[in-house]
């Protein structure tokens, strides 16, 4: 135990610190802000512990579908937006591709709110010189396009599933089992959706090469991934309703994607981080 002569505890502090990484880039997609599924306490955890000179929101951040049919929005909703907006007044580049589910967003677009550049698409270049066209990706998605009224139903669908996950991995903490995703093992389990998840790779990655990028940058279908496609880098940055994942990029160029871990408070541990590299 320590007297009150001894110096202050600055323990925490130095924890803080040693898990604070700066990036240069950030990428983030699939937030979906006014759903019970949003993890946004990582999300928070996750941006406090990295920040960055360019952050790309890269659609769904805030779910319109969802809020128009009930309204959720918990202070720990309200807290990421004001997160985003303290950083771009620190001087943090902000640029918000809207998506579907926040596609009322797509009426601003070219406007500046708090510092957030909203535009349709970006293109960014790497400390390597990389090109990267950044989208959400619904564009290549074609049952938005031309069912969408099918894309509300799966919408349905997928709300339920999240709603009994989250009952499923209450009961697996009790038992003391890591985090699992019913949803995530439907998709792996279903050969047309894994059909699926091709070929809108494929498709954004041969539209990325077809207007001269190098790379392209999306999110959209919630399934984090880095591979080259016939040549053209194709990255997904995931989301932040299961997987917690982001795409970054280091000053010297590289990019990685990372999932985040949250702190177990119970049993006071540090948030991990699993990278997986270009």
């Amino acid at each position: 135990m320590r007297s009150p002569a001894d110096p202050p505890d600055n323990t925490d502090d130095r924890v803080h610190a040693a898990a604070v990484r700066r990036y240069r880039t950030i990428f983030i997609s699939d937030l979906h802000l006014g759903t019970p599924g949003c993890q946004a306490l990582a999300l928070l955890q996750f941006l406090e512990s990295h920040p960055s000179e360019y952050l790309y929101l890269v659609g769904d951040i805030v779910d319109g579908w969802q809020l128009r049919r009930k309204w959720y929005w918990p202070q720990a909703h309200n807290d990421v937006v004001q997160k985003l907006l303290r950083r771009a007044r620190k001087g943090c580049r902000i640029v918000y591709v809207p998506g579907n589910h926040d596609e009322f967003a797509r009426g601003f677009i070219g406007h500046r709110f708090g510092g957030v550049e909203v535009v349709e698409e970006a293109v960014h270049t790497t400390a390597a010189g990389l090109g990267l066209w950044v989208i959400h990706g619904d564009y290549f998605d074609g049952v938005i396009q031309c069912a969408k009224w099918l894309a509300y139903l799966g919408d349905n669908l997928y709300e339920f599933t999240l709603r009994l996950n989250r009952h499923l991995n209450t009961l697996r903490a009790r038992l003391g089992l890591p985090y699992w995703s019913l949803s995530a093992y439907l998709k792996h389990r279903v050969k047309k959706a894994l059909s699926y998840v091709t070929d809108f790779e494929v498709a954004v990655a041969g539209e990325a090469r077809r207007r001269g990028h190098q790379g392209v940058v999306c999110g959209h279908i919630h399934r984090a991934e880095m591979r080259d496609i016939d040549g053209t880098l194709y990255c997904n940055d995931g989301d932040w309703v299961e997987s917690r994942t982001a795409l970054v990029e280091h000053f010297d160029g590289r990019l990685e994607l990372v999932s985040w871990a949250p702190a177990n408070k119970a049993q006071d541990q540090r948030p991990t981080i699993t990278r997986v590299a270009a």
